[in-house]
């Protein structure tokens, strides 16, 4: 696979990733997803090929969430996702996931999902 853009870099990333990071019942996978106006967080079981819960920026419940100054682009939005996903999970008695970056970097936006999962109760 030759290399020619960001996409390509990152796909060759999330590759590389998925080859160790396997999502179970007992552990599902939580992949995340960033575009330039939003963020999209899915908790999914690999071994039956369902997605278990799911957040977004874009959705009308986590929209009522945020401040006048989170939205779905910046950090403060970020951190509002992931004590939503957070919170699903374990209303559906998920306590541990294994976390998959999906070829970003864990930098920024990313890592506030994560620290913000992690805050509210989840365990990676």
């Amino acid at each position: 696979m030759r290399i020619k853009t960001r996409e390509d870099r990152r796909d060759r990333i999330k590759y590389r990733i998925r080859k160790r990071v396997q999502g179970t019942e007992a552990r599902p996978r939580l992949t995340v997803f960033r575009s330039v106006a939003h963020m999209y967080v899915q908790v999914i079981d690999d071994m039956t090929g369902k997605t278990i819960a799911s957040a977004s920026s874009t959705e009308p419940a986590v929209k009522g969430t945020l401040g006048k100054d989170e939205k779905g682009g910046n950090v403060a939005g970020a951190k509002a996702i992931g004590k939503a996903i957070a919170q699903r999970l374990l209303e559906k008695g998920v306590k541990r996931v294994v976390f998959d970056r999906n070829g970003f970097l864990y930098h920024g936006r990313v890592k506030a999902v994560a620290d913000a999962a992690r805050e509210a109760g989840l365990e990676f």
